[in-house]
């Protein structure tokens, strides 16, 4: 199960994807920070002037031209920056989400896998014992110790078996190419379960504990607090959009004689350069921003509301999952007390088979039931085991128990 789970985490389809989300959010950190990084873009104005040099797209004509230019305070774009940032912390904890989300549903398939297994294993060895036992209830017949009805009797008993046999193959072949697809294996790849003995992993203390552990431990609580948080940076973008903004400018020109400036001007200046500060002022910003800062004050409200249904419904989810390991529990403790009776009758007769006291169908017929005993034991033990990781799934601590 060890390697099922890491391999999970390495490949799962959703992890992979969630791990491109969490790295776009990050690229959008940097795209907010752009304005406040100096650009710096050089080319030419090269032209011929007749008459007084002009502009050309708002610059003298140049031989050379270089120009600087960078935010050095900008209010609202500051608060972008902070809500990329939640939103970047945001996707890294939907990516911690999915890959507990990957754990469990490959924890939950190989232990479905693996019951299979062990009830594909026990109903083979039964197939084995009643061939063997249609073998010789067709040899007392022939020496006519025994009436032709057992024959079809004992015919039954191994259609049946082979019946449940073919169906659990059928069984693993499903669960492990589920347990495949959840692995994130090429089309066409197979996976196989090895049946080990592992001990049930530890709970809470109490129902109290638990659900304290699941609140600190929660990705999804943690993650609709960083979008919260991300609202309210966008709700400060938005009202500060009347405040003042300031860029850093810097140019550079290397003008040419052929424009005529030494016939218009005074004085003619081959290297020439500016620095200094862009101010502006917005004198009436619209009404987009403000309509901005409300749509995201309702956002923030909503996910507000999310929240509050989300801690309740994970402390339920808490509490009824740990009901779920006592009920569990118990019908393990009933179907091991059935079997151990079913084993005990097979036990009794053969005992009595041997002293020729009860007939071989009567045998078989008692280990095909104890057989089925052995099913509905593997499901029992199968269920407890779920329900426990399901505990430790609500907590938060799954994928460290199973690492």
């Amino acid at each position: 199960m060890r390697d099922a789970v890491a391999l999970a985490l390495k490949q799962n389809p959703d992890v992979v994807l969630a791990r491109y989300d969490e790295r776009k959010a990050d690229e959008a950190v940097r795209i907010a920070r752009d304005p406040f990084i100096p650009k710096v873009v050089v080319g030419s104005g090269l032209a011929y002037s007749n008459g007084m040099p002009m502009s050309i797209e708002g610059s003298t004509p140049s031989i050379f031209q270089a120009q600087g230019i960078g935010s050095v305070f900008n209010r609202p774009q500051s608060y972008r920056i902070a809500a990329a940032r939640e939103n970047r912390r945001t996707a890294a904890l939907d990516t911690a989400a999915k890959q507990e989300e990957a754990v469990w549903r490959a924890a939950e398939l190989y232990i479905d896998a693996e019951r299979v297994v062990k009830q594909l294993d026990a109903v083979r060895r039964e197939s084995d014992g009643l061939e063997r036992a249609l073998e010789a209830v067709r040899a007392r017949i022939v020496e006519g110790r025994e009436l032709p009805i057992e024959g079809k009797k004992a015919e039954l008993m191994l259609a049946r078996a082979r019946y449940r046999r073919q169906a659990l193959e059928g069984s693993v072949r499903t669960a492990e190419d589920a347990l495949a697809a959840v692995l994130g294996l090429e089309p066409g790849e197979r996976v196989r379960v090895v049946t080990d003995q592992r001990p049930l992993p530890e709970l809470p203390p109490s129902a109290d504990a638990a659900v304290q552990t699941a609140f600190q431990n929660s990705k999804q609580i943690r993650a609709l607090e960083s979008r919260m948080l991300a609202k309210g940076h966008e709700v400060r973008s938005a009202k500060a959009s009347w405040l003042p903004q300031a860029d850093l400018v810097a140019q550079y020109a290397l003008l040419g004689r052929y424009n005529n400036y030494d016939q218009f001007f005074n004085r003619f200046q081959r290297h020439n350069g500016q620095l200094g500060v862009s101010f502006q002022v917005p004198v009436w910003a619209g009404t987009g921003a403000r309509a901005q800062g409300a749509q995201s004050e309702a956002e923030a409200a909503q996910i507000r509301v999310q929240l509050r249904n989300t801690r309740r419904k994970l402390e339920d989810d808490t509490r009824r999952a740990l009901a779920d390991v006592e009920q569990a529990e118990t019908a393990q403790q009933v179907a091991r007390l059935d079997l151990e009776v079913a084993r005990e009758q097979v036990s009794v007769l053969l005992a009595q088979s041997e002293e020729g006291r009860a007939p071989i169908r009567e045998l078989e017929e008692a280990r095909f039931a104890e057989t089925g005993k052995w099913i509905d034991y593997y499901d029992a033990a199968a269920a407890l085991e779920k329900a426990r990781l399901a505990v430790l799934r609500e907590t938060g601590t799954l994928s460290a128990a199973l690492q």
